[in-house]
């Protein structure tokens, strides 16, 4: 049925199959979105609702950002495409280039793709390949983590380590093994890093002991793990797989979709922690989410390995239609210009102290058995209800959208990380209304 233009709302939903979403449940009570500018959305019925996840962690400066519009518009009458297979056009090195300056000195090439789940598959593909480029043909092993999230494709959910994500697609890659996740109970209502958990690490020794570290290509962890119901890193943790990777000859890549641009307040997590890993993912705030696009950052000697051999020949048979595409990179320029222009790195980490304070202002609530934050990421784990998992979060996500705010949940764990332009009264407006919510629960 045609979408009568006088009304936001399609009158027939069935045609859309939603992503991650209990579909049926929406369907009978949609919660639809027509508009967006700052931190705030607009819904059809013309309530502002509170962005308290940056879309989905991916609108790092906000929405309706002026320098981005206008760059997507400008570019459009310009170049719309181009292809990206033996023909370049001159914003695609431009924002590689600020790309570069952007990340830390051990990583000067790029290489793009159009999401998050795309640059996983691009970097264990690069790995595998560097590998045999250096003539370690026999490193074909990966290694993920439990409670992982590296996107939705065959090598992300091999690698990822979420049950729901793999459980009913087969036996997805083989090689491939699980570091145990460090999520331990002895840190629960941590601020920041925890104690305990580093020696998790070793387990990576174990792995290596049982295939041999030739059969190893690469190991692949969030250095914060977000989607799964954000996950921090133990103090010292990131540290020793880094030491066991580089005496091992595994690559380390550190999987940045979420933690990229400004969300701790570093540019990128491996600044952060001041662990360099060998390739980093990125996707979601390159463009503010506007325009879907994703980038893997490689160093020198990864990228030098492949320059090999006759000049005239491809040196990596991989990449997508729309790697670099003129729109999306002119969304990423004008991206990173906000981001730098506007502060909005510091702004987090200016503001991290404020959220946190607010954050652990919950603890105490009726069924709250964990609170844990860094930079402007926030997570609340409650007690879920017996026989009915997920339910009791479902429930409080529901309910603060009713009340003007929008959260996350993964099972029963509410996740928060709000673009970086909220101001303290609209972070003590999101923990108000969450207070309220939790306070009502059942």
């Amino acid at each position: 049925m045609a979408l009568d233009r006088s009304n936001p709302v399609p009158n027939d939903l069935s045609a859309f199959w939603m992503p991650f979403t209990a579909n049926r449940q929406f369907k009978q009570t949609p919660r639809m979105f027509v508009g967006a500018d700052k931190m705030h959305y607009k819904t059809a019925d013309g309530r502002d609702v509170l962005d308290g996840t940056a879309g989905l962690w991916c609108c790092n400066a906000g929405h309706n950002q002026p320098r981005i519009v206008e760059a997507i518009q400008k570019q459009a009458a310009e170049l719309d495409y181009a292809p990206a297979f033996q023909m370049g056009h001159p914003k695609a090195f431009e924002l590689a280039n600020r790309l570069r300056d952007m990340a830390p000195e051990p990583f000067e090439h790029v290489f793009y793709t159009n999401s998050g789940s795309e640059s996983v598959e691009t970097a264990l593909k690069i790995a595998i390949a560097y590998q045999r480029a250096i003539g370690q043909g026999s490193r074909t092993r990966l290694i993920g983590r439990e409670r992982g999230y590296h996107g939705v494709n065959f090598g992300g959910i091999s690698v990822g380590g979420i049950v729901n994500n793999r459980k009913v697609f087969g036996s997805l890659l083989t090689g491939v093994d699980h570091l145990p996740h460090t999520h331990l109970p002895e840190n629960a209502f941590t601020r920041g890093q925890p104690e305990h958990g580093a020696h998790l690490a070793e387990d990576l020794e174990r792995i290596v002991a049982l295939h041999g570290a030739e059969t190893i290509a690469a190991c692949i962890v969030e250095p914060m793990a977000g989607s799964t119901g954000v996950l921090m890193p133990p103090k010292g943790y990131l540290e020793r797989l880094r030491e066991i990777c580089t005496k091992h000859g595994i690559l380390l890549i550190f999987d940045e979709v979420i933690t990229g641009f400004g969300r701790l307040g570093s540019s990128f997590a491996a600044e952060h922690f001041n662990v360099m890993p060998d390739l980093i993912t990125t996707a979601k705030g390159l463009t503010n989410g506007v325009i879907p696009m994703g980038a893997v950052l490689a160093t020198k000697g990864i990228h030098d390995a492949f320059m090999q051999g006759p000049e005239h020949l491809i040196e990596l048979f991989h990449g997508y239609t729309y790697s670099g595409n003129p729109i999306a990179s002119a969304a990423g320029l004008a991206t990173l210009e906000t981001y730098r222009e506007d502060g909005l790195f510091e702004r987090a980490a200016d503001l991290a102290p404020y959220w946190e304070e607010g954050l652990h202002s919950l603890r105490g609530l009726p069924h709250v058995i964990d609170i844990r934050n860094m930079g402007l990421i926030g997570a609340v784990e409650l007690e879920p209800i017996a026989g009915e998992p997920t339910k009791r979060a479902f429930q409080a996500f529901l309910d603060c959208y009713e009340k003007g705010v929008l959260i996350r949940t993964t099972g029963d764990i509410i996740a928060m990380s709000p673009p970086l332009i909220i101001s303290k009264g609209e972070i003590d407006q999101l923990y108000g209304t969450l207070r309220d919510v939790l306070q009502g629960l059942k």
